[in-house]
């Protein structure tokens, strides 16, 4: 080729390339001054020069090796032509094509080349992991190898063997194709032909693929580990003992194969080539399909137990350690029903932060009651803690994020100009209401107005979880802030997020990337303007920590007045040994990244919130810089670390099955749990674990802290045999503890709860009323709440118009032993709950959090305790005839209660004024009638 017509293909070349890859290198100039606008330019640099590497790399060594081949191919190619009986056989085209050969050559390189390279850039962790390796320091019961080989190590080699195997499956028949037209390979009447150089060309192919097919059998030794086939993940007893040895056996069958028809180039013919396809194939049917299918069905199934169960425990012992169910503490729950008023007051904080609104409820009514304007929507509600004037309190904070679908007008300069952010939130207790059944606010409204020792002094929020559009701030048209009355207030940005379009080709760049000509004409853009994009927090931290799976709920904090987002992130693996995988999630997952992202300046900080994870020691290896030691978080932002639901709902279901560490219980399944399922008007399915507050039983119990917790039942039982809880608070971050009940004893689980809630004659009656009344009843979900140690059962119970669709709580169902209360709120259900349960409460109560004496002031009225009695007495009676035992002995027991309690109030009437001391006030001055005070300061207690 000419000089000059180089010149000319190498200029159209470029010219082509840059015109197909403009858009692609306009994203990657916008996305590097993104990248160092947020301070990450290095976490941008090296994903894309890893990806630009490894891509090059692996297309490089495609094009050279299909290249070579295909030179070879054309310099060995025969000019003879072919026979079909007495005529010669042209093939059509045979010499256009072959004048055209090395340019389509060329082009079938390049594009094989693209493909591979392309495809090879988005591994570019697999090649990153395995030059950082960490060690787990646990090595594999099989091989004896560290598990960090697994994790780092093989996935790659997996990955390059079957790279391989294609690129000389591709050169081989490539290869043959050009053999066939180019008539390197032809055939006469009498024979098929295959001249010297191009049969050892082909049969070196053949030999290549038989090499590396045997390092491919070779690897497969380690994925046993890894096999779903057996009775529980990895390497079972057919596993180790059949497949195993078949693989070593294949080994070295491939490895001779590839020797002997490496000899039978240099030979006539090809039956050495024959035999050792056909020898491999063989062994492959025997000992990979016959062999193990023989050994399980004759030996392993009639034995099963006994072959098995050391195969067991390894799954057992890698599943727990996998998903941190090693680190569980278990303790024992007694569920006893000897639970007295005196209690309740004791754990008045527990009480008091009952969660009675449900997201979703909750949800609709901030909707009807604070969004203020069409274009302001309520995204989601988050459960968190604060404290509030002096207490700890549970809250329900949801944020007021601008919805650009509803803008009443979506002009680009609304868009991108005026609109800019949402503004503030809404922020209340988990269980107070109005006297209209509606939630009381500790922040609302716009501007934002506290009744409560939080205020939020930088309520605009410019970044969140349903921003997917770009703004530019400071400019020449002023921001709207919020609506006051009939007026719109407006401000200009003030924070540090984004980066500024100062000049002529970012304005240029950003027109191509959000194909706006707009921003280059726009005179309302100044030097001093600034463009946010990715606003959506989602987006952004997978785009500085792509290899990071994190979690589907950030949740918003109030720190200092300012709003933050926090956002859990989870280190996960396919490739741990022996370990039960989750589908989306792998067989390995650590809660080792916590993000802090402010909602108005859009700063992300990675924090590493599992220093002993080794992923994450590994990824910090490689993007140094990106992650921060917890203790650095702010100490008022580390108050609001919650440990997250999905991978506490993870554990929860992996614990559900690995709770149980003997192997022969575990291949029995004698103790198998489940979540329960929990139904409701509108849901039906498993429970999900709830924050609430609450104090331990001793030893860990010595105050109230804020937690995560979900019940168990029994796999094909409907009582409940235990509940797992995750702490949130410091020091105890992290651990999480399972309480297990007693075999012996009947605990109701949330579906029997539900059951004995819709047997209920009045609450059945009440609920058809409701609905006849045009109303919509929703029930909310059932809590069961540990005090001390027994257990109540709390379902709040919501009304919504036909109309208005506003939700409100309107009763508080309370189930207690075999007691069912439903009142118009919580106290008035407990209190109903306890005076059946063992007597009359206090008509006033003291809910300091202090303990207090057992039983009943005396005074109090003998004949609800007779009622009472007579009532226990008939059902005993009933459950005697129906020859139920269980439902009579709860019943005498409680009739057994009512009688002693009767007793004691008679002991106390005879000496009327012994143990009656006055109220006092705090300057000790004789209070009448003590005043009334109710679970939450300032409403009255119900009598």
């Amino acid at each position: 080729m000419k000089t000059k017509n180089l010149w000319k293909w190498i200029l159209a070349g470029v010219i082509f390339t840059v015109l197909f890859f403009f858009w692609r290198i306009v994203y990657l100039i916008t996305e590097w001054l993104w990248y160092r606008g947020n301070g990450y330019e290095a976490v941008f640099n090296k994903l894309l020069w890893s990806q630009v590497i490894c891509g090059f790399s692996i297309g490089l060594l495609f094009f050279i090796v299909i290249g070579i081949n295909h030179l070879l191919a054309m310099k060995f190619r025969s000019k003879a032509p072919q026979f079909l009986g007495d005529n010669v056989l042209q093939m059509p085209g045979v010499f256009y094509f072959d004048h055209y050969m090395h340019r389509v050559g060329l082009i079938f390189c390049i594009c094989v080349a693209f493909l591979a390279g392309l495809e090879a850039s988005t591994r570019w962790d697999l090649f990153l992991k395995a030059m950082n390796p960490v060690a787990f320091g646990l090595k594999d019961p099989l091989f004896g190898l560290d598990v960090s080989f697994y994790v780092f190590l093989l996935p790659l080699f997996e990955y390059l063997s079957y790279g391989a195997f294609v690129l000389v499956l591709i050169s081989l028949l490539y290869t043959t194709v050009i053999y066939i037209l180019g008539r390197g390979i032809h055939y006469t009447p009498k024979e098929f032909y295959v001249p010297k150089n191009p049969k050892i060309h082909i049969l070196v192919l053949i030999t290549l693929m038989l090499a590396v097919k045997a390092w491919g059998y070779h690897l497969s030794q380690y994925r046993l580990l890894f096999s779903k086939d057996g009775l529980v993940f990895g390497a079972m007893y057919t596993d180790v003992f059949a497949v195993l040895p078949f693989l070593k056996f294949a080994v070295i069958i491939c490895i001779i194969g590839a020797v002997v028809v490496l000899f039978d180039a240099f030979t006539r013919y090809f039956r050495f080539t024959l035999g050792t396809v056909l020898a491999v194939l063989l062994v492959s049917l025997i000992g990979g399909v016959v062999y193990p299918g023989i050994m399980q069905k004759f030996l392993v199934a009639p034995n099963e137990l006994n072959k098995e169960k050391p195969f067991i425990a390894r799954n057992i012992d890698f599943t727990r350690y996998a998903f941190g169910l090693d680190r569980i503490e278990e303790q024992e729950f007694s569920a006893n029903e000897d639970l007295r008023w005196a209690d309740i007051e004791k754990n008045n904080m527990t009480i008091k932060n009952v969660r009675l609104w449900d997201h979703k409820p909750l949800l609709e009514t901030y909707s009807e009651l604070q969004e203020i304007r069409t274009y302001y929507n309520f995204f989601d509600v988050d459960n968190d803690r604060y404290i509030v004037n002096g207490e700890y309190r549970q809250t329900m904070l949801s944020p007021r994020e601008l919805s650009y679908e509803k803008l009443p007008d979506k002009k680009w300069i609304n868009q991108t100009f005026i609109y800019t952010h949402g503004y503030g939130g809404c922020l209340g207790p988990v269980n107070k209401v109005t006297e209209d059944g509606l939630p009381e606010f500790f922040i609302k409204d716009i501007p934002p107005l506290s009744s409560a020792s939080i205020s939020l002094t930088r309520p605009e929020i410019y970044f969140g979880e349903m921003t997917n559009t770009y703004s530019i701030v400071n400019s020449g048209v002023k921001e709207f802030d919020y609506p006051f009355g009939d007026k719109n207030m407006y401000c200009q940005y003030q924070g540090s997020g984004g980066f500024p379009i100062d000049s002529f080709w970012k304005r240029l760049l950003f027109a191509f990337r959000f194909h706006e000509l707009k921003i280059m004409l726009s005179t309302d853009i100044k030097p001093t303007s600034r463009i946010l994009f990715y606003r959506n927090i989602n987006e952004a931290i997978k785009r500085i920590t792509p290899y990071v799976h994190y979690d589907s709920d950030p949740y918003m904090v109030i720190s200092e007045g300012r709003l933050f987002w926090i956002v859990d992130g989870y280190t996960i693996s396919a490739n741990y040994p022996y370990s039960q995988p989750i589908p989306e999630l792998g067989n390995y997952i650590r809660n080792s990244v916590k993000v802090v992202i402010d909602a108005y300046n859009g700063t992300m900080k990675f924090y590493i919130s599992d220093a002993s994870d080794p992923l994450i020691s590994c990824y910090s290896t490689i993007f140094p810089g990106v992650f921060e030691p917890i203790a650095k978080m702010p100490p008022d932002l580390r108050a609001h670390m919650r440990y997250p639901e999905g991978f506490f709902y993870a554990q929860a279901l992996m614990y559900a099955t690995y709770h149980m560490t003997d192997p022969q219980v575990f291949y029995n399944k004698e103790d198998l749990w489940k979540i329960p399922a929990q139904r409701s008007e509108k849901h039906e399915g498993d429970m999900r674990p709830y924050y609430t507050i609450l104090k331990f039983p001793p030893p860990h119990g010595n105050k109230e802290e804020f937690i995560l917790m979900i019940p168990f039942t029994p796999s094909r039982k409907a009582n409940m045999i235990a509940w797992m809880a995750a702490r949130c608070d410091a020091p105890h971050y992290g651990k999480i503890l399972v309480y297990s009940f007693p075999k012996d004893k009947l605990i109701y689980g949330p579906q029997q709860i539900d059951s004995r809630i819709d047997q209920d004659p009045e609450i059945s009656k009440q609920l058809s009323l409701w609905g006849q009344g045009g109303s919509e009843v929703i029930r909310g979900s059932l809590l069961v709440i540990p005090i001390e140690d027994s257990l109540l059962y709390i379902e709040p119970l919501y009304l919504a118009a036909e109309k208005g669709k506003i939700p409100q709580l309107k009763r508080v169902l309370v189930v207690y032993g075999s007691n069912v209360a439903m009142e118009e709120n919580l106290e008035a259900s407990l209190r109903k709950v306890f005076t059946v349960a063992g007597g009359p409460v206090p008509s006033t109560g003291d809910f300091s959090g202090e303990p207090k004496g057992q039983g009943y002031e005396p005074g109090e009225d003998m004949k609800t305790l007779i009622i009472e009695a007579n009532r226990h007495y008939d059902k005993a009676r009933a459950f005697q005839r129906e020859e139920n035992w269980s439902g009579y002995g709860e019943e005498m027991k409680h009739l057994r209660a009512a009688l002693e309690q009767l007793k004691k109030l008679s002991e106390k009437q005879a000496t009327p004024d012994e143990g009656k001391l006055p109220r006092k006030d705090s300057d000790g001055t004789p209070t009448p009638g003590g005043g009334e005070q109710g679970l939450d300061e300032g409403k009255p207690a119900v009598k």
